[in-house]
């Protein structure tokens, strides 16, 4: 609470609302949280002494952080109850890039009406994932919008929430309830379960998995052949991890790591997460970002000490981690790279 207060004086004091990065010398920023190390193995993915930098804050609930690397490289990411997407440049700050990003419609739609996740498709071009509208969307960079995915049997979505795209052109992507207004207990909520999803390149979409009570973060590993998802469950927060055919079709789902005595005892649950080039989980939970290698063994926790939403690798080299916690966008240097880097 005192780091929380702290950083909010500052902000106050600069005036900058959400540049105030913009006008710092951005060659330093304020610092916030820990790195736990729970096994010496974390030593060779995060450089003892690293520092969690806050690059920007006053969001509402920030979230889906992606990085793009055309035009000298940028991070996107969404703050989801104002219904924009926010653009960090290195040495330049923080602008809106998207408004609306998640919901079209007229008048105010729910609590959390903004847009989530995001991923750059093969192509690289941008896919959203949008409470408001229901969908899963696309971007091309010279403008314009098309619906990728917006009902199941005829049934609409009901908030898609993250998404994560194979090299082969599958889309796989959770549908939990939290952007409805009044989330489960929606009357605007047509299907009767929260799904895991996969649609083909054909433009097929089937049913992944239909069991998780709350599908969240999802993401897949170096070689296409492991799809982890997280369940932001209070009573089981758990990853799961499924395997991956060749032909993108995905098996029965066994599990990878269960936090929910942690979720008890630190703030957050399973939410978004990331997977490394050498096939290392990053996965936002209870207390931070949790750092798993491939098999399932909890290395570290980045502890921000907020609420912890999703991650992403970037930067030059793709080696650094972004982090959207509560209000604030943080990063932190790693000795990782991130897929495609």
């Amino acid at each position: 609470m005192f780091l929380k207060v702290a950083l909010t004086a500052v902000l106050a004091s600069a005036a900058l609302s959400l540049n105030w990065c913009h006008a710092q010398d951005t060659t330093t920023f304020p610092t916030l949280g820990e790195v736990v190390r729970l096994d010496p193995a974390l030593d060779e993915l995060i450089e003892p002494g690293a520092k969690i930098e806050v690059l920007a804050g006053g969001f509402d609930w920030s979230e889906g952080p992606v990085w793009v690397p055309r035009d000298g490289g940028f991070l996107l990411f969404s703050d989801i109850p104002p219904n924009r997407v926010m653009k960090w440049v290195e040495g330049q700050g923080v602008s809106v890039f998207l408004d609306p990003s998640g919901y079209t419609g007229v008048g105010r739609y729910s609590r959390e009406p903004g847009s989530n996740g995001m991923f750059l498709d093969p192509k690289g071009d941008l896919t959203l994932c949008e409470h408001g509208d229901r969908r899963v969307a696309m971007m091309t960079w010279d403008g314009g919008k098309r619906t990728l995915v917006d009902n199941y049997q005829g049934k609409r979505l009901n908030s898609p929430n993250d998404c994560v795209w194979s090299a082969r052109g599958d889309l796989y992507f959770t549908d939990p309830p939290y952007g409805l207004p009044g989330q489960w207990d929606s009357p605007q909520r047509e299907l009767d379960f929260c799904g895991v999803y996969r649609l083909s390149p054909a433009g097929e979409l089937s049913l992944v998995d239909r069991t998780l009570n709350r599908p969240n973060g999802i993401g897949l590993s170096p070689d296409g052949r492991t799809l982890y998802v997280a369940q932001s469950e209070s009573r089981a927060a758990i990853w799961r991890k499924y395997p991956v055919a060749d032909d993108g079709s995905v098996g029965d789902g066994e599990l990878f790591f269960d936090a929910t005595e942690q979720g008890r005892q630190m703030r957050g649950l399973p939410d978004g997460l990331a997977v490394d080039a050498a096939g290392n989980v990053w996965a936002t939970g209870p207390g931070g970002v949790w750092v798993f290698s491939p098999e399932g063994e909890p290395l570290g926790r980045i502890a921000t000490g907020e609420a912890t939403a999703n991650c992403c690798f970037g930067g030059a080299d793709g080696s650094h981690l972004y982090m959207t916690a509560d209000m604030w966008l943080c990063r932190i240097k790693t000795k990782s790279k991130g897929q495609g880097f």
